[in-house]
C-alpha cells in the first residue's frame, strides 16, 4: 500500500477515523496519520483483510507502535490486556519469559491473566507449559507488596487454569530446582522445571530476558509475541535480528492461520 499513490487511500482514512473519531481524530489528522505511519497502515491492511497478519517495530519505540495496533486491531473479544512473551531457546532450557515490554507494574489480576494468554501460547509451540510467578520471595518469607501480589496471581491463575503446573510466589532458581520447591513447600503444584516465567514488572523481566539472551549460550530468541491483540500483529524490535524477523514471520503466519481455524466452525470455512 502506497500512501502517496494508491486507490485505497481514502478508504484507509476513512476507516481510521471511523474506528478513532470519538477519542478526537478530525477527518485532516486521519488523512495525515495514514500518510506518515507505516504501523497504522499495517494495521489497517489486517483490520480490511487486505492482509492476513502484520509485523513492525524495527525502526522507533515500541510503545508508539503498541498504540496505533490497539488505535486499529485492538483486543482480542473478551481480553482486557496486552502483554508479550519472549522465547529463548537456550542448550539447556527453552525459556518464555513474560512480559518485558507492555505493563509497567501490572496487578495481580492482570500477571494471572498474562499467564494465562503466555500458557496458551506456549502450547501453540507444541510445549506444556509449567508456570513459575518469580519474586524476591519464596513462598511467604517476605510480606512485602510485591510478593503478596506474585502469590495472589498464582492462586488466580491456578483457578482459571487447573490443568497447568504452576506455583509461586518463588526465587528464580526454586524454579529451576524440584528438590529445593519440595523442600520448602512439599506440595508444590510445579513439578519438574518451569518453563513460563512471569515476572513482577516490566523492568524485571525486560532486565532477565536481556541477560538471559547475552549469556545463555548459542541459543535462538523468538519475540516479542504480542499476546491479547485480535490479529496476527506483533512489534520487534530495533535491535532484532535477520534471523528474528525470519522467525518472527513464521509465527506471524502461524497465529494467522490459527485464528482462521478457529473462526471456521462459525464460517463452515475450512
Amino acid at each position: 500500500m502506497n500512501p502517496e499513490d494508491d486507490s485505497r487511500f481514502r478508504q484507509y482514512w476513512e476507516a481510521y477515523h471511523r474506528l478513532n473519531a470519538r477519542e478526537g481524530v478530525t477527518p485532516e489528522m486521519a488523512k495525515s496519520t495514514v500518510r506518515r505511519s507505516n504501523t497504522t497502515i499495517a494495521a489497517l491492511m489486517v483490520h480490511l483483510g487486505d492482509a492476513d497478519g502484520m509485523l513492525c517495530g524495527l525502526v522507533g519505540r515500541f510503545e508508539g507502535h503498541l498504540e496505533h495496533v490497539q488505535e486499529v486491531i485492538g483486543p482480542r473479544a473478551g481480553q482486557q490486556v496486552y502483554a508479550t512473551l519472549n522465547a529463548l531457546m537456550l542448550p539447556k532450557h527453552t525459556l518464555f519469559v513474560t512480559d518485558a515490554y507492555v505493563n509497567e507494574n501490572p496487578s495481580a489480576e492482570e500477571l494471572a491473566d498474562i499467564a494465562q494468554m503466555a500458557a496458551r501460547a506456549v502450547r501453540y509451540f507444541g510445549l506444556e507449559p509449567r508456570v513459575a510467578f518469580l519474586s524476591h520471595s519464596t513462598y511467604g518469607s517476605s510480606k512485602r507488596p510485591s510478593a503478596l501480589k506474585m502469590r495472589k496471581a498464582r492462586d488466580l491463575f491456578v483457578a482459571r487454569m487447573p490443568d497447568v503446573p504452576a506455583d509461586g510466589e518463588m526465587h528464580g532458581d526454586a524454579a529451576f530446582d524440584e528438590e529445593l520447591r519440595n523442600n520448602l513447600m512439599p506440595d508444590s503444584t510445579l513439578e519438574g522445571s518451569a518453563n513460563v516465567l512471569v515476572l513482577p514488572n516490566l523492568d524485571s523481566a525486560n532486565i532477565l530476558f536481556n541477560v538471559l539472551k547475552m549469556t545463555g549460550g548459542q541459543g535462538v530468541t523468538v519475540g516479542p509475541i504480542l499476546l491479547g491483540g485480535g490479529a496476527a500483529a506483533h512489534i520487534l524490535t530495533p535491535s532484532a535480528t535477520v534471523r528474528r524477523v525470519l522467525n518472527m514471520t513464521a509465527l506471524t503466519v502461524a497465529h494467522a492461520t490459527q485464528l482462521e481455524l478457529a473462526k471456521a466452525p462459525s464460517t463452515g470455512s475450512r
